[in-house]
């Protein structure tokens, strides 16, 4: 997510729009007292399934992390005064992710705001890992970056997805089929508890860096519908095999964008496109409600943007999809009523989720890393800290293949 311009922040929900004026001496004096507390450190946890899945031998894990552009980290000063500027340097910033990656021993990495590619695929490539990128269209210099651990896949085929040529901005996507490696017996992850023989499974991975308007849920809800579009497509080609999708959705939990996903279907005669997303501040719905008694129709453009046809009402997926997270319980202090994280990006100007991992009904989360809490998160004043390299938590889960499976 980029919040380019959003006002004042609370956990849920954007606020209105509001210049940003560089801190006076009194806002100096409070940042450089907000700074001790960037040194302020409470580690992530794994927290488990509750079902036994010990059985299921083959497994990945899977990190999406939306790294923080460099140059949005630059062009955006006002959302993050908070942060001293020697967090904010990329030779800093990129030092803490590498780290932070190697903590996990992933399997499979979906970074969204790619700017620094070179640096990322360097020290990656030391690590063990593969990867290809997709620059956004347009001038925008970020884009989406998939790697895989060298020693346990072998990539059969990369398709990247660029929206401007549907006519839905310069953001990108990518689609990765991935097959694991006979040879390789390693551990799938740090503290994994059962090492599994890696058979020939076939892998669907996709990267994804939505949209940030909240005003344009057409857009936003037309890029997620072409990417599960080709994400299914590619997954019947290859033999309907288990997908994972991560990344930066720019949508709330419980949104109607959240919903679409997680069940498969959307009326948009039901929603507003303005806010679809559920980037939406508390005091800005009555606005919105009078809105929607008054007048729901979308035009024949934002239909035809939204569905994919100009007289279409619904919107429809064929991946039977699960949130990771949503299938590892919890604490209170990290999620929300329905089990989503409470917060994965925090700076000035928002704390909230945005950030997500889908699998497939073939797969099952074994483990997920816990986010911070949301007084943990206050503590800290804002990201990128010490030790977080980003304004956005990684989101790692551990995922089980189900049932049997003959190898070639």
């Amino acid at each position: 997510m980029r919040n380019h311009g959003a006002g004042e922040y609370n956990h849920y929900q954007f606020a209105k729009k509001r210049k940003w004026d560089p801190p006076n001496e009194s806002c100096s004096s409070k940042k450089i007292k907000r700074s001790s507390n960037q040194h302020y450190h409470v580690p992530r946890k794994w927290v488990y399934a509750n079902d036994d899945y010990s059985h299921c031998k083959d497994r990945v894990v899977f990190v999406s992390y939306n790294i923080l552009g460099v140059e949005n980290a630059t062009n955006h000063p006002d959302l993050y005064y908070k942060v001293p500027q020697e967090f904010l340097d990329w030779d800093c910033r990129k030092e803490q992710i590498r780290l932070e990656i190697a903590k996990y021993n992933p399997s499979i990495l979906c970074f969204q705001e790619v700017d620094r590619y070179d640096d990322l695929d360097k020290f990656l490539q030391q690590d063990g890992y593969t990867g290809v990128y997709q620059a956004r269209t347009g001038d925008s210099c970020d884009g989406c970056a998939t790697f895989w651990k060298t020693e346990q896949f072998t990539v059969l085929h990369v398709e990247n997805i660029e929206f401007k040529k549907f006519g839905l901005r310069d953001n990108v996507a990518q689609l990765c089929v991935l097959k694991m490696n006979n040879k390789d017996p390693n551990r799938c992850g740090e503290e994994s508890q059962t090492p599994g023989l890696m058979s020939s499974r076939i892998l669907l991975v996709g990267n994804i860096h939505v949209l940030f308007n909240p005003k344009r849920g057409d857009i936003k809800l037309g890029q997620v519908r072409l990417f599960l579009e080709k994400a299914h497509e590619l997954s019947q080609q290859w033999g309907n095999i288990p997908t994972i999708l991560g990344g930066d959705l720019n949508s709330m939990p419980q949104s109607a964008m959240y919903n679409f996903l997680a069940s498969s279907e959307l009326d948009i005669r039901s929603h507003e496109r303005r806010i679809i997303s559920g980037q939406i501040a508390p005091f800005e719905y009555p606005r919105y409600t009078s809105y929607k008694r008054n007048n729901m129709r979308w035009s024949a453009e934002e239909s035809r943007l939204a569905t994919g046809t100009k007289s279409g009402t619904h919107v429809k997926h064929q991946l039977k999809l699960r949130s990771a997270y949503l299938g590892v319980p919890g604490s209170a202090r990290t999620r929300d009523i329905y089990g989503e994280p409470l917060a994965t990006s925090y700076h000035s100007r928002f704390l909230g989720t945005v950030d997500y991992i889908w699998h497939t009904e073939d797969l099952v989360p074994v483990r997920v890393l816990e986010t911070l809490s949301i007084d943990n998160l206050r503590q800290l004043g804002g990201l990128p800290s010490k030790n977080w390299g980003s304004d956005h938590l990684a989101l790692v889960c551990e995922l089980a293949f189900l049932g049997d499976y003959i190898g070639d």
